[in-house]
Parts: C-alpha cells; structure tokens; sequence
C-alpha cells in the first residue's frame, strides 16, 4: 500500500489581510513538520468573504497572477517541500477578474490553475458581481502527488464537473470552498444545508471512484450592510472512493486536519464498481442542453 499525508486547513479570516497570510503560512509549515505531502487551503483565504455584499472598491482585493501574493505561497511550498493547493480572487485585467485556485509544486514551481467555472448569485453570495466564469475547463493538475481535479466551492454540486475532472485522470477531487449559513436560517434548514453539502460530495467520490478532500473555512463574518452575516460552518472533510469518511473537522473551531490517503485504493474500488466501463457515452447527449423541454 502506498499513501501520502493529506493537511486540510480549516481556519478563520479577519479583515486584517496580513494576519490571515501569516496563519495560513503557519499552518502550512505545521502541516510539513507531520510530513504532509500535499496542503490545502480554503477558498479565498487571504480575506474576509467579500462576496456578502456587491460593492466596486471591493475590486481592489484582486492581484495578478503570478504576483506579490502567490510569490508568498510558491515560497512556503519552496520552503515546507509540499504541494500547495490556494485560492485567490486573480485580477486577469482592469475589470476582468476570476475565483482562482492555483496548485504550487513542492519545488515552489506552479504547477497549474483552476478558474471557478459555476459562479453563484445568492443573498450574502453575490459573485456574479465579482468574478467572470472561468475559461480554462474541467482540467487536471499534474503534480509529484498525483493529477489534482481542483474545483472550487459552487462547483462542488455540479456532478458532471466532478465526472469530467475523472476523465482527465485526476487522482483526487479538491474541494477549497467558503459557505456557511445565514443567520436567518431555522435550525432545522441548517441541518439539511450541511447534510446535503456533505452527501453531494461523498456521491462524487462514490461515482467517480476518487477520494475528495473539501476543506471550509469556519467561524462568523459579519455583512458589510450590518444586517445579517454567515456563519462558516466548517465541517471540512476527506472521504475515500467509497464515500468512507477519513477525517473530519467540526463546524465551531480552527483545525488542521491530517489524513493518510490510500493512493490505490482507486485503483481497487472501480475494478469493484467499474462506473466508467459502463457508461452510457452514447446516450448522454441531451446533457449539453438546458433542460428537455416537452414542447
């Protein structure tokens, strides 16, 4: 059996955007004195979650990329000999901006991007107001751990991302992401918005015959406006290829949540449940329309 170490960091963010970097950094360097392999953030993770409200000014968070804020992170890979998987809001050019994740080689190196492709527009999620959809594809990330099908939050209840990042041969599905819920929100409704996050995911592994790794930020950020606020629920996770939970963080405090992952248990898993052989490929057309409708 081969694994590797997994560190998922499930942290809270301040306005102080220079704290934030520090405890992230932090973080990594822990994770490496384990002998993780392979780090985590979550999404967005230099900030607050801007997105509660649609305000320009707030454009002025996004850098370039590369640019003074990866160059931060490609060190910390550099220096902890991890691969490093980070999200950033990437100013493309004046006006033009996405919801980033950018993997870093343990040699410092970058070793790819992923650019949010589902971008949602909810009360206290206003990201259409921020970020363009990206352009660059469901895609694998070749690194020294294995091919990362890095997608990003919205993404993670979009079965057919999950079922294209398998076909480019991901060895992994990686989930950095930012939701919580509103303060409204019944307790009962709270319940079924975790369950179902949870589940949706799980079913990706199962379906896909890949371990996820889906790692949240945690604690309240308050509106902007002074109404309302999110709670980030935690709750990050890693599950097998059978939808096994491997680890799991609670949803009320900061955690570094390690995980030895099976690299072949993928490998075992689908000659058990061989999804991908008995695929429907000729059938499947009608997926690439909006709905089928009956008119």
């Amino acid at each position: 059996m081969s694994t590797i170490k997994a560190a998922l960091v499930q942290n809270t963010y301040t306005a102080d955007t220079e704290a934030n970097i520090a405890a992230n950094l932090a973080a990594i360097r822990k994770a490496a004195r384990t002998g993780a392999a392979l780090v985590v953030l979550s999404e967005l993770h230099d900030s607050l979650y801007f997105c509660q409200t649609e305000d320009p000014a707030l454009c002025n968070l996004a850098q370039p990329i590369p640019g003074p804020a990866t160059d931060r992170y490609a060190a910390a890979a550099r220096e902890s000999g991890v691969v490093l998987v980070t999200s950033f809001f990437e100013r493309r050019a004046a006006g033009l901006y996405h919801n980033t994740s950018v993997v870093f080689e343990k040699d410092g190196s970058l070793a790819g991007r992923y650019r949010k492709m589902h971008i949602p527009d909810d009360p206290a999620y206003y990201e259409k107001f921020y970020f363009t959809p990206g352009d660059l594809g469901f895609r694998a990330i070749p690194t020294s751990v294995g091919k990362l099908g890095v997608l990003v939050c919205w993404d993670q209840w979009y079965p057919e991302a999950a079922r294209l990042m398998a076909l480019d041969g991901a060895s992994f599905l990686i989930y950095p992401t930012a939701i919580g819920w509103e303060r409204t929100d019944t307790d009962a409704e709270k319940r079924r918005q975790l369950d179902a996050w949870v589940t949706v995911q799980r079913g990706h592994a199962i379906a896909n015959g890949l371990p996820v790794l889906s790692v949240n930020r945690v604690g309240f950020e308050p509106s902007p406006t002074g109404q309302g606020g999110i709670q980030f629920w935690g709750n990050t996770f890693a599950a097998g290829p059978q939808g096994e939970f491997l680890a799991q963080a609670g949803n009320d405090k900061e955690d570094l949540l390690l995980v030895e992952i099976d690299t072949h248990r993928a490998e075992t898993v689908r000659q058990i449940w061989p999804f991908l052989r008995d695929r429907r490929i000729d059938a499947y057309a009608d997926l690439t329309q909006r709905f089928r409708d009956q008119n």
